[in-house]
């Protein structure tokens, strides 16, 4: 295999532009693509770049803390880590690591001592499974169960232990020279986000899973944390967390004040139904520099046992992009839910869209704001799912509905829209917004580009009617028309026909008739030129 470091000329790997990072990282899973499909592979090279950085960040601390100073590279970093381990003092060192990372790493257990293995062959995959373990396994549960996913005997890393050992081999490789020190964390985040954002598009159905698109993520956070950006200790819960990516866009919206460092008490506040993609989250987390004390995230099943249960339990922000009209266990015994019973009624067992709305929503603090992602059924479809709607409105605690194009979510092709819901909208009016003629399209997807968020955004703050765009409907409105939130019933974006000027298609006909009779004149003429006697 050519090096893909050497093929596309990276000369100094510890200094990669945020595209070169991302391309390169992306490119360290080339031999494994060959063999395996993207929803496998993923785990294995998530796992290698999270133990990386880790491993990185270690290296440099340890030179910190021993000579007070930066290495020139991470071979230097390695070596004065081996030699220091060596003294009387690395008891203390081990101590001190601990304290700021929450687990340590031996030097020879360090991934760039494994990629000097691989370099004289005498790496074992074994080890690198080892060294997982102990991380997991260090005081308190921060990382434990983080690596489980890492299957080290799975035969779809070949038939045999050693092509597996191969095969990771090719990979530490490819991330050896990567200092991922060099990296702030919003890079490397960046780096990461970029990482799944591949592994969703080359997944398909399955990336609904544990992906929610950048663009579609932005949108959210910009939403829910409007008029609430200078917020202490801001706090944001998505039941539905898959990756994490929507929980994490918050903090690009939330402004430091020159005396706090606001985005640093964020507390993220998420629940996952897969372990897979739980531990996706939480590594997703930690690359984004989010601290221990800002997660406060969970494994489990959202509508089958309600979380959080303990203080605190309701939130500034409520962000959700759940697998939609999916089946739940709509027991009786759910009525007398707290999140369920005012309403009476429960969605159909067979589409839970209501559910994961009301149960997001019952998290929402009185001034907060919450955003979701569902499929247009919800704004019309009838039964139980049409008292819901109903009650929500009539209590004025649907904000807005926005309309997003066709094709933007890598799972599916229907189009979705967003709910703005708030606990203290009084007024009870709804702004519709239809921003499905809003993207750009690339190949089969569509894409939401700045200017199309700034434009959607821009309609939601103003609340106001734009022709063919946004509508501010009062609840009357909505009830002459049975309480269906379909957007077309309230932003007309259809194209009026263009207006016939009969007198002029009447003056055209005419010339076209005179041009006629002039042309079979001049046909009959020559005709009775070359002798011929049939005429037109």
């Amino acid at each position: 295999m050519v090096n893909e470091k050497v093929k596309i000329g990276y000369k100094n790997m510890s200094s990669l532009t945020q595209e070169q990072l991302n391309k390169s990282l992306w490119a360290a899973a080339d031999d494994m693509r060959k063999s395996m499909s993207a929803d496998d592979y993923k785990d294995y090279l998530l796992g290698l770049v999270f133990f990386k950085n880790l491993s990185d960040e270690i290296l440099y601390e340890v030179v910190d803390l021993v000579e007070n100073r930066k290495p020139e590279s991470l071979d230097e970093a390695q070596r004065i880590f081996e030699r220091y381990y060596l003294s009387e003092d690395k008891d203390l060192l081990e101590e001190e690591i601990r304290k700021k990372f929450g687990c340590f790493i031996k030097p020879e257990s360090t991934f760039s001592h494994l990629a000097q293995e691989v370099e004289n062959r005498t790496f074992m995959l074994s080890s690198l499974s080892q060294i997982f373990r102990d991380i997991e396994q260090s005081q308190g549960l921060f990382y434990e169960g983080l690596f489980e996913d890492f299957d080290i005997n799975s035969k779809k890393l070949g038939k045999t232990a050693a092509e597996a050992n191969k095969l990771i081999s090719s990979v530490i490789t490819q991330l050896a020279d990567i200092d991922f020190h060099a990296y702030g964390h919003d890079a490397l985040g960046d780096a990461y986000e970029y990482l799944i954002s591949k592994f969703a598009s080359e997944s398909g159905k399955k990336a609904g899973e544990f992906y929610t698109p950048r663009a579609v993520s932005r949108l959210l956070a910009r939403i829910v944390t409007d008029g609430q950006e200078h917020k202490n200790a801001f706090s944001v819960y998505d039941p539905t967390m898959g990756s994490g990516s929507l929980l994490l866009q918050v903090k690009n919206f939330i402004v430091d004040s020159p005396t706090l460092n606001l985005t640093n008490k964020i507390q993220y506040f998420g629940q996952e139904i897969k372990n897979q993609t739980y531990n996706l989250a939480r590594m997703n987390m930690i690359l984004h520099g989010v601290s221990s004390s800002q997660q406060h995230l969970r494994f489990g099943d959202t509508l089958g046992v309600d979380w959080p249960s303990d203080e605190p339990t309701t939130f500034d922000a409520v962000v959700m992009n759940p697998p939609y009209s999916q089946k739940y266990d709509a027991s009786e015994g759910l009525l007398m839910d707290p999140r369920f019973a005012s309403f009476g009624k429960l969605p159909p067992k067979s589409k839970a869209d209501y559910a994961f709305l009301l149960h997001g929503f019952y998290h929402l603090k009185d001034s907060g704001t919450m955003a979701i992602v569902l499929p247009h059924g919800v704004l019309f479809r009838g039964s139980s799912e049409e008292a819901i709607r109903k009650k929500l409105l009539e209590e004025g605690k649907i904000y807005a509905v926005i309309g997003l194009p066709a094709g933007i979510f890598y799972s599916t092709s229907i189009p979705t829209c967003i709910l703005v819901l708030k606990k203290n909208h009084t007024s009870r009016d709804v702004l519709f917004i239809d921003a499905s003629k809003e993207f750009k399209k690339e190949g089969p997807r569509n894409f939401l580009l700045d200017e199309h968020l700034d434009k959607i955004f821009n309609a939601y703050k103003e609340r106001k009617s734009i022709k063919k765009f946004s509508y501010l409907a009062s609840l009357e409105e909505i009830q002459s028309q049975g309480f269906n939130l379909n957007i077309p019933r309230y932003v007309d974006t259809s194209e009026e026909e263009e207006e016939i000027d009969l007198e002029g298609v009447f003056t055209e006909l005419l010339s076209i008739e005179t041009d006629e009779k002039q042309l079979k004149s001049e046909l009959n003429g020559f005709f009775k030129q070359l002798g011929l006697k049939n005429e037109i």
